[in-house]
C-alpha cells in the first residue's frame, strides 16, 4: 500500500458497472479510496478538474470515447499521472500503443484480482520512489565537459594533467586501455587543444581494414596501381596534411604496414601505393591500442623501433571499475545530453539506482554505462531511472527465486517489483542496438555497418573473401565499404 498518510486514491474508468464494482471492492479491501468514472469522458474530466487520483485504472475498449485517446489527454493533462490500461484483446498493437502513450503497464481481462493489487501497488511505490528523488541534485553540469571526458577521480585528474602537458607540443603519444575506457575522447582533446586544432583531424580504425588495403587507405593510390584502382586517391596522411591523425587500435596493424608507419614518423615521407613520388606531410600521429604492445614487440609481432616512436608519452586510461567514484558524474552528463537532445525526459536517478550502477564492474566500461543510461532513461516511467528500469543483471534481488513460503498478495507484488528480464531474443537484442547507437551523435546505419564489417573481419582473421560470405557480399563489394572506413 502507498506509504503517504492518508489512502491513496485510485480512479476506475469503465463502462461496466460490475467491473467497476468488483475493482472497487478488491481495492478498498487494501485500504485505497476507489473513485469511479463510467466512460472516457468523464474520466478525463475527472483528472482535469483534480485533485488528480493517485493512479488510473483505465479500460480500451469503451463506448464513446476509447481507452487508448483518454490516456492521450490524461497525460497531456498531467504528464505524472499512472495510468494502466485494462484489456480483454491482448494485441501487439495494444501493448505497444499503451507503452508509447505513457501507462504503466496494463492488465488482460478477466483479470486476477490480486494480480490487479500487485500491479497497484507496484505502481504506488514507483510513484512513492520517484517523489522520494525530487531533491535529486546533479553532480556536475554536462556543458562544463565539452571534450566528452568526464570524472574528477585521482586517476583522472593525472590524465587530465598529461593531456595538458602534450598539448603545446607535436609529441607523439600512446593512448592504452581497455576498449570502452574513452581514448579516442583524448586523442580528441589533444587535437582540440593543439596550435593544430584549425587544421583535420582524422581516426582510423586500422583492425577494421584488411592488410591488402590499409595502405592504400593511408598513403593513397595512383591509377591502375592494382585490379579496381580506377583513378588516383589521397590517403588520410595527405588529406591530414597540417593536422592530426588518431591511429586507433594500432596493434592490429600488419609488419609491413608498421615498417611505412616508421619511415612517415622518422622522415615525414610518404608515396602511393604505385606512385614513384615521395610527397612530404608534416601530421601529428596519436596512436591507441587495448593490446600489450610490450609483450608483441618480445614476441616480434610488433615492431620494436616502430613502438618507441610511438611510446614517447604514454596515457593510459583507467577502466570504470577503478574509478567508480566518477560513475555518478558520467551519469548525470549522459542525462543531461539526453534531454538537451530530446532522446528522454529522465533528469535523475534514485540512490538505489545509483548505488547499484556504483557496485557494477562494468567489462565494457564508460561506453557500456552510457549504453545502460540510455536504455534506462528510455523506458523510465517518470524524471527519474529507479533501480527497476535497470537492466536485470544490475538489479538487486534477481537471482534468488520468489520463496516458496510467500503466498497470496505478498507473493504476487513480489513477483511484480522483482520479476527478471525475459531471455535475450532476436528482438530484444535489436532494440538494445538501435538503442545503443541511437545514443551516438553520428547516423546509425554507417557506424552500425563499420562495426559488423569490423567483426566479420576479426571473426575471418583478415580474410575478406571469408568476411564477404558471411556477411552476404562479393569481396569486390567489401572492399569498396573497407575503402571508405575511417
Amino acid at each position: 500500500m502507498s506509504d503517504l498518510a492518508k489512502p491513496a486514491s485510485i480512479l476506475v474508468i469503465d463502462d461496466d458497472a460490475e467491473i467497476r464494482y468488483s475493482l472497487s471492492r478488491v481495492l478498498s479491501s487494501r485500504g485505497y479510496t476507489v473513485l469511479e468514472a463510467p466512460n472516457g469522458e468523464q474520466g478525463v474530466v475527472a483528472v482535469k478538474k483534480g485533485p488528480a487520483p493517485d493512479l488510473v485504472l483505465l479500460d480500451v475498449r469503451m463506448s464513446g470515447m476509447g481507452g487508448i485517446e483518454a490516456l492521450q489527454l490524461i497525460r497531456s493533462a498531467n504528464p505524472k499521472q499512472l495510468v494502466i490500461l485494462m484489456t480483454a484483446f491482448g494485441t501487439a498493437q495494444t501493448a505497444i500503443e499503451a507503452m508509447k502513450y505513457g501507462a504503466f503497464d496494463y492488465v488482460m481481462k478477466p483479470f486476477d484480482p490480486q494480480k490487479v493489487l500487485a500491479l497497484a501497488d507496484a505502481a504506488l511505490k514507483t510513484r512513492a520512489d520517484l517523489r522520494a528523488v525530487s531533491d535529486y541534485k546533479p553532480t556536475i553540469n554536462a556543458d562544463d565537459y565539452r571534450e566528452g571526458i568526464v570524472g574528477s577521480s585521482p586517476v583522472m585528474q593525472e590524465v587530465f594533467k598529461i593531456i595538458g602537458q602534450v598539448t603545446a607540443s607535436d609529441v607523439t603519444v600512446m593512448i592504452t586501455g581497455e576498449s570502452g575506457t574513452g581514448k579516442e575522447l583524448v586523442a580528441r582533446s589533444i587535437w582540440k587543444h593543439s596550435h593544430r586544432s584549425s587544421k583535420p583531424f582524422i581516426a582510423v580504425n586500422c583492425a577494421a581494414i584488411p592488410d591488402n588495403l590499409i595502405e592504400s587507405e593511408l598513403f593513397g593510390h595512383e591509377k591502375g596501381s592494382f585490379t579496381g584502382a580506377t583513378g588516383q586517391r589521397l590517403g588520410k596522411f595527405e588529406l591530414c596534411d597540417g593536422g592530426t591523425i588518431f591511429l586507433d587500435e594500432i596493434g592490429d596493424m600488419a609488419l609491413a604496414t608498421q615498417t611505412k608507419i616508421l619511415r612517415v614518423l622518422q622522415a615525414g615521407e610518404i608515396q602511393r601505393v604505385g606512385g614513384t613520388e615521395t610527397i612530404r606531410v608534416d601530421v601529428r600521429v596519436l596512436a591507441a591500442t587495448n593490446k600489450d604492445l610490450e609483450a608483441m614487440v618480445k614476441a616480434k609481432t610488433f615492431r620494436e623501433d616502430l613502438y618507441y616512436r610511438l611510446n614517447v608519452v604514454r596515457i593510459k586510461m583507467p577502466p570504470l571499475r577503478e574509478r567508480a567514484e566518477d560513475i555518478p558524474q558520467i551519469v548525470d552528463f549522459c542525462l543531461q545530453n539526453l534531454v538537451k537532445q530530446k532522446k528522454a525526459r529522465a533528469t535523475k536517478v534514485s540512490p538505489e539506482a545509483m548505488a547499484a550502477l556504483t557496485r557494477h564492474s562494468w567489462p565494457g566500461n564508460v561506453r557500456e554505462l552510457e549504453n545502460v543510461i540510455y536504455r534506462s532513461a528510455v523506458i523510465a516511467q517518470g524524471e527519474a531511472i529507479l533501480e527497476k528500469d535497470l537492466p536485470a543483471e544490475l538489479r538487486t534481488g534477481l537471482t534468488e527465486p520468489v520463496a516458496a513460503a510467500e503466498s497470496g498478495a505478498a507473493s504476487e507484488r513480489s513477483a511484480v517489483t522483482t520479476r527478471t528480464e525475459p531471455a535475450l531474443t532476436r528482438e530484444r537484442a535489436l532494440d538494445f542496438v538501435f538503442a545503443s547507437y541511437a545514443a551516438e551523435d553520428e547516423p546509425l546505419l554507417p557506424r552500425l555497418e563499420r562495426e559488423l564489417i569490423d567483426r566479420a573481419m576479426t571473426a575471418a582473421a583478415g580474410d575478406a573473401a571469408k568476411a564477404a560470405k558471411q556477411l552476404g557480399l562479393t569481396k569486390a563489394a567489401l572492399q569498396k565499404r573497407l575503402g571508405t572506413v575511417e
